[in-house]
């Protein structure tokens, strides 16, 4: 780009940056310390999309500045703990292959395991084409990384995706919870956060026992605007909040130029 257009100014909006104060103890990895210094520790991904929701939620709710789980869910998904503004901790970790199970990526996986695959002959080109292009929904299912051909596939192994990906889902939500000491607020986004009324229902079901209630007319509406799902005595707000990812850069390039 660069080349092509060398008299405009080049910006790069890094997709770490939201997760920049995130505390040392949650981004450290127990290694040595010449690894850690070298750049190997937890860095958090989708942060233009959790920027954009923070800005967005300001707007909607006295609750923006308190404890909020936001839960980017697409082909790509993580989760995130925000308190006070500042991203504390999230799902994701040195690359966006970590946390949830994800279209065609593995997510959370025992390091052990690329020891396995690697005594039994893959490369490591080999394994990352296998944890980031054949795994997740897809490796699950074997049939789509796309949640909607599973909702609508009565394919055993499709069902059995749905459920390991709603319970993975249900679990950093609730490790999260734990980091916050506490909810008020839970926001979904993405492709699947967004359209997915099935899913915000069931996750609403899971977390119940904090007080969850999503109200179903609300949560089933057939409508793409922001919107809070939750039932009036529900003790979490939840809203729905479509992401704009390239309008946050837009915005971030311009107050840097300006």
């Amino acid at each position: 780009a660069q080349a092509v257009f060398p008299d405009v100014p080049h910006v790069a909006c890094f997709d770490t940056a939201f997760h920049a104060k995130i505390p040392s103890y949650d981004s450290s990895y127990a290694l040595p310390a010449p690894w850690r210094a070298a750049g190997v520790r937890r860095y958090g991904f989708h942060g233009l999309s959790y920027a954009w929701l923070m800005q967005r939620f300001g707007h909607l709710s006295p609750q923006s500045n308190g404890r909020i789980l936001l839960a980017h869910l697409g082909n790509g998904a993580s989760v995130c703990a925000v308190h006070k503004g500042l991203s504390i901790s999230t799902s994701m970790g040195f690359s966006a292959l970590d946390g949830l199970v994800m279209g065609s990526r593995c997510g959370n996986l025992d390091p052990g395991v690329v020891l396995y695959l690697l005594a039994h002959g893959l490369d490591s080109a080999a394994i990352e084409d296998l944890l980031y292009k054949r795994s997740g929904l897809y490796g699950l299912s074997g049939i789509s990384a796309d949640m909607r051909t599973l909702r609508a596939s009565s394919d055993t192994a499709a069902q059995q995706a749905i459920t390991v990906f709603t319970y993975r889902l249900q679990r950093e939500l609730g490790s999260l919870l734990a980091a916050l000491e506490g909810a008020d607020a839970l926001l979904f986004t993405g492709g699947i956060g967004e359209h997915d009324a099935r899913l915000r229902q069931d996750i609403g079901e899971r977390l119940a026992w904090y007080g969850v209630r999503i109200d179903p007319v609300r949560n089933f509406a057939n409508s793409t605007e922001e919107r809070c799902i939750s039932t009036a005595d529900s003790t979490v707000e939840v809203w729905v909040i479509p992401t704009d990812e390239g309008r946050m850069a837009a915005q971030e390039t311009l107050q840097l130029l300006s």
